[in-house]
């Protein structure tokens, strides 16, 4: 099942049952790994939480963080003023346009890759692709460095539409315990709860004799493939643990409403209480923003669904003291080509586009970067992916220099030949 039908014909997520229960821990590598672990001392009292917000398919960058009205290439919509004096965003974007002194954003992106699974890669990776190692995505990475020893639920959680999918190897070899929990539709697998007729005590005793039997096996044949299949249930027992979390009824309906009652606000509504129990990345996908066709009148409609939800987010890490301690990402795997087709559509393009980064270490109100009068190539400040992922560890506390050790191959946490963005940095 695609995760969207893109334009051009890609279909790159996918998911199944075994795919949930694989939870992209079948490359784990049972190296040693001698960094540091779990965030410890007043990282951890500070519960540094990150939250993605990917916009897949490709968001125009003109629609959203770097308009450019009046212009052959800018579109039909007008450039607003922002609670920042000077920073102007699209008008499809009112509401988060009244908080962007609580944003930066990176408008000088050249990602690379106009290709939806390679720049999705680079995007989450922080690197091109190599050949001989696959880097873990920055929700593994997060959840490795941000996570605690007694934490409940599981440190990396990926929530998608209902009829797309997850389930790819996002952890790689930092290994299954901190590969992606998928959850479709912002509901956990219902075959994860136990069946009416089984007591919870049968239930109990079935387990124990799993972990009996996975246990005998491993001294025998411990094997990558072995590790991922255990950590698998014990991810799914800990969401099953804390399945009162994925209750958004509980919430107020003065508050559903505020976010909305279409998927995309019911999931960031989810990923605020999963961050508020202790989850340590949330990415949720909104789709699809592939509008090689129409895209003025899709973007009227996609963006609609986004601004009021993401504001009310905003509002809420703030009014309940969370944001100073949650990075919230808003990305793509790319952005769209400042040339209109003759189907009203922008194409694929990854060589000038933008990002917005809220929150933790965030310095809110910042603008880096600047494209040409037509936003056909940057021509201030070009960054990487590679500079934003260094970014983002940054922001939330960790040193993005210090390196992973697999198999005793020293790996590098960040692109080594980036750095942070330091201007939007706290």
């Amino acid at each position: 099942m695609p995760l969207c039908d893109y334009s051009c014909g890609s279909a790159d997520h996918r998911l199944s049952r075994r795919a949930f229960l694989g939870a992209a821990g079948a490359s784990a590598v049972l190296g040693r790994d001698v960094f540091a672990g779990p965030a410890t001392g007043e990282l951890s009292r500070a519960q540094k939480r990150v939250l993605v917000i990917f916009l897949a398919g490709g968001v125009s960058q003109l629609e959203t963080w770097d308009p450019k009205p009046g212009t052959e290439t800018g579109g039909p919509f007008a450039a607003i003023p922002t609670s920042v004096p000077g920073t102007h965003i699209c008008e499809l974007l009112p509401l988060t346009a009244k908080r962007m002194h609580r944003l930066a954003l990176v408008r000088s992106l050249n990602s690379t890759s106009d290709d939806h699974g390679i720049g999705e890669k680079i995007m989450l990776t922080g690197r091109k692709p190599e050949a001989g190692i696959e880097y873990p995505h920055i929700g593994a990475v997060a959840a490795k460095l941000l996570g605690t020893a007694d934490q409940v639920m599981p440190g990396h959680i990926a929530i998608f539409p209902r009829g797309s999918g997850s389930g790819k190897q996002d952890a790689t070899f930092l290994g299954a315990k901190y590969a992606s929990v998928p959850v479709a539709d912002g509901r956990p697998p219902a075959d994860l709860l136990r069946p009416a007729g089984l007591s919870e005590e049968t239930d109990r005793q079935r387990e124990e004799l799993r972990r009996k039997l996975t246990d005998k096996f491993a001294k025998s044949r411990r094997s990558a493939a072995t590790e991922a299949y255990a950590e698998s249930f014990t991810q799914a027992e800990r969401v099953f643990r804390r399945a009162d979390v994925f209750d958004i009824a509980k919430e107020s309906l003065k508050t559903a409403e505020r976010y909305g009652r279409h998927d995309f606000g019911r999931h960031l509504l989810l990923a605020r209480r999963l961050l508020e129990s202790g989850v340590s990345y949330v990415k949720v996908s909104h789709s699809n923003y592939d509008t090689h066709h129409e895209n003025f009148d899709f973007h009227i409609e996609q963006l609609g669904e986004f601004d009021r939800p993401f504001a009310a987010l905003l509002d809420d890490l703030s009014d309940r003291g969370m944001l100073d301690s949650t990075l919230v990402v808003v990305m793509s795997e790319m952005g769209r080509t400042p040339k209109i087709n003759d189907r009203y559509g922008r194409d694929h393009w990854s060589k000038a586009w933008s990002v917005a980064l809220g929150g933790c270490g965030i310095h809110g109100g910042a603008v880096v970067g600047k494209t040409n009068a037509t936003g056909t190539a940057v021509v201030d400040r070009e960054v990487s992916a590679g500079h934003l992922f260094h970014t983002y560890l940054q922001a939330v506390g960790l040193n993005s220099t210090k390196n992973f050790y697999p198999n005793d191959r020293p790996v590098p946490i960040a692109d080594p030949k980036a750095e942070p963005i330091a201007e939007i940095l706290v």
